[in-house]
């Protein structure tokens, strides 16, 4: 787990300076050592930011020079099949000297022996890296299945950079850095910035499960080595339920002990929900001595499941160590957020997340975590939600949709139990008028084709919030899914795979751990059981209205079923209460019509409505508001300021 960044150019002489100061804004991701190459003559600069986990020797230093010379690399992540593919190069009888045992050189070796594509068909890990090949001058980028790690790339000048990070692009001379609008409204609708897209005109992320080639400077369209589409059509296995589940138990097994891997210490996130809870189990049931275990809880009890992951801890017999997270500790990570992530960002999960990897970092080197589950095993209740609500307006005339929702919102209760209980269905089943007023916006749309985009908005109109352009293709999905699932939950689950799932998830995961030298590795990820997963048939992932039936009949062999049989709380925080209480001035300020108008992106008008609504009670829009606040957060980072034209 690394940092990577570099530039080629043919019109720019590549410098050791230029380098050595991008790669320093990014010692946070590797802060074990710093290594540079530079060819001069051909305008191509790489360093590597290096946090050792596999050999921590000098043999395990980058950039690397392949043993015929021919390419260098700069790697950031880990292969855990690495030990069986140099095994497979030592019987394919290829004479190769090794110098060390990281996964990084039996990278390289398995790139000189088999090429670009059917090295990365074969790996199995998380990995974005850039490899140059001084024969041909060509530059090459590859990035894992899922998206676990980062790779940032696009024009700076004359010059192609790319990097783990944008803040390491940002010291190129060549940088100018003007804010794409159709990102900006793209943010607003999911609150982060989906891939391929960024903040920064000319600039792009390299999707998943892709690579791309760069020539004279220059890149071509990126590649697929991976198709999640075709996965996703797998045919479903007919195989009964406790064989399913046995088979399950096995392939988790196997993906937890390849990613305990180690030559540091290691631990794990435990929150106490079904998903952070097997792998600690199936951790700790494979391991020699007591695992470490770590759990961050809240002084709010309605955020907080640190008792139940306590519990959980002791019966598996676990090191255990937690933090209750104070409204100081979270008050003091704030304006912090905008320096730790280099695009908008609104997952206010964030937070915990940032505080739980500056806990771990203490003890550990390398934590593995439970995220990922959920998009795969329809762990989300919004799939539920989302299903019965397009079922009951296949029944609901369009003409008649509008007037519905008017006046069911014309309607005002004191309490929002009374809410659930006297006047809506039971399929709400919600405590919080947020989904309610969500599912009247979605009544109101004038069509019966709802989609993805429709179910999931932050705002189900941010065009309207933004100053100068207009929504256009933004409003469009960069992800398409071609196979046609028959229940919509599916259709969910393959589109988060594509969007939040790298979007969100892995961009918080990522930069939180990062941010203080720590290796996160996500066992639900691997890409052989994702596959596995989707062949599932979808009566094992919901039985009986229970999400994620089969995670819950594996992890039963494990924890009696008193210990994780409960709602699924997430890893949320009481921003409502916070930016009504004490951080309102911190809002007032971020958010004054005169500064809005002043930085020239935001509507000032749009967003005073919408605070207007919230403080009324109108509509909660915290999540919304929040959402803006984490824009012009990182706007006062990034030091932009442009005035109205």
């Amino acid at each position: 787990m690394c940092g990577i960044v570099g530039y080629f150019s043919t019109t720019t002489v590549a410098s050791e300076r230029i380098i050595a100061r991008m790669a320093d804004r990014i010692a946070h991701r590797g802060p074990d050592a710093c290594g540079t190459w530079v060819d001069a003559n051909k305008g191509v600069a790489l360093a590597h930011q290096r946090l050792a986990i596999v050999d921590q020797s000098n043999a395990g230093i980058q950039p690397m020079q392949s043993q015929n010379q021919r390419f260098i690399i700069v790697f950031n992540g880990e292969i855990y099949n690495h030990i069986s593919l140099r095994n497979d190069i030592i019987s394919a009888g290829w004479p190769y000297s090794w110098r060390g045992h990281s996964d990084t050189e039996t990278l390289l070796a398995g790139l000189q022996l088999w090429g670009l594509v059917d090295t990365l068909k074969r790996l199995k890990g998380m990995f974005a890296f850039a490899l140059w090949d001084q024969k041909t001058d060509r530059l090459f980028l590859a990035r894992d299945r899922i998206g676990e790690k980062p790779l940032y790339f696009g024009k700076a000048g004359k010059s192609f950079v790319f990097g783990s990070e944008l803040k390491a692009l940002k010291t190129h001379p060549e940088w100018v850095g003007e804010i794409d609008q159709t990102a900006l409204i793209l943010y607003l609708r999911h609150g982060y910035i989906p891939d391929p897209h960024c903040i920064y005109q000319g600039m792009n992320k390299l999707k998943p499960g892709h690579w791309i080639e760069v020539v004279d400077g220059i890149s071509g369209e990126p590649n697929f080595y991976w198709d999640f589409n075709a996965i996703a059509a797998s045919k479903r296995t007919t195989s009964k339920p406790l064989v399913l589940i046995n088979e399950l138990e096995q392939r988790l097994k196997t993906s937890v002990a390849l990613q305990m891997q180690s030559d540091v210490p290691i631990g794990t996130f435990l929150s106490g929900g079904v998903d952070s809870s097997l792998v600690a189990s199936l951790m700790q049931a494979q391991a020699s001595q007591p695992i470490k275990s770590f759990t961050i809880g809240f002084e709010a009890k309605n955020f907080n499941e640190a008792n139940e992951a306590k519990a959980i801890a002791r019966y598996l017999g676990t090191d255990h160590t937690e933090l209750i997270l104070t409204e100081e500790d979270a008050f003091e990570v704030i304006p912090k957020l905008g320096k730790v992530w280099d695009e908008p960002f609104s997952d206010s999960s964030q937070i915990p997340t940032l505080l739980l990897s500056q806990m771990a970092r203490n003890h550990v080197k390398v934590a593995l975590t439970g995220d990922g589950a959920d998009e795969f095993f329809c762990g989300y209740s919004r799939y539920q939600h989302n299903r019965t609500l397009l079922n009951i307006l296949e029944y609901i005339p369009i003409s008649a949709r509008r007037g519905l929702a008017s006046g069911l919102r014309d309607l005002t209760f004191s309490r929002e139990e009374e809410l659930d209980k006297q006047h809506f269905p039971k399929f709400f089943a919600c405590k919080s008028r947020d989904r309610i007023h969500r599912a009247l916006d979605i009544l109101e749309l004038p069509k019966n084709d709802i989609n993805y985009m429709d179910l999931i908005s932050l705002f189900p109109n941010p065009n309207s919030f933004i100053f100068r352009q207009p929504e256009g293709m933004a409003s469009q999905n960069t992800h398409i899914a071609l196979t046609k699932f028959q229940d919509v939950r599916e259709t969910m689950m393959f589109m988060d795979t594509c969007t939040y799932l790298p979007g969100d998830i892995l961009t918080k995961v990522d930069r939180s751990a990062m941010s203080v030298g720590l290796e996160t590795r996500l066992p639900f990820l691997d890409h052989e059981l994702i596959e596995y997963a989707w062949r599932l048939p979808f009566h094992v992932k919901v039985k009986n209205g229970q999400p994620k039936w089969i995670l819950r009949e594996v992890l039963k062999k494990y924890l009696p079923l008193g210990l994780f049989d409960r709602p699924k709380k997430g890893f949320s925080v009481p921003i409502e209460a916070w930016l009504a209480g004490p951080l309102l001035d911190w809002v007032e300020a971020m958010l004054d019509p005169h500064k809005i108008r002043q930085q020239g992106f935001l509507n000032a008008e749009a967003v005073g409505d919408l605070l207007r609504q919230h403080r009324s009670g109108q509509r909660r829009w915290h999540n919304q508001i929040w959402t803006i606040l984490m824009f012009q957060a990182w706007l006062e980072n990034e030091h932009i300021v442009e005035k109205n034209p």
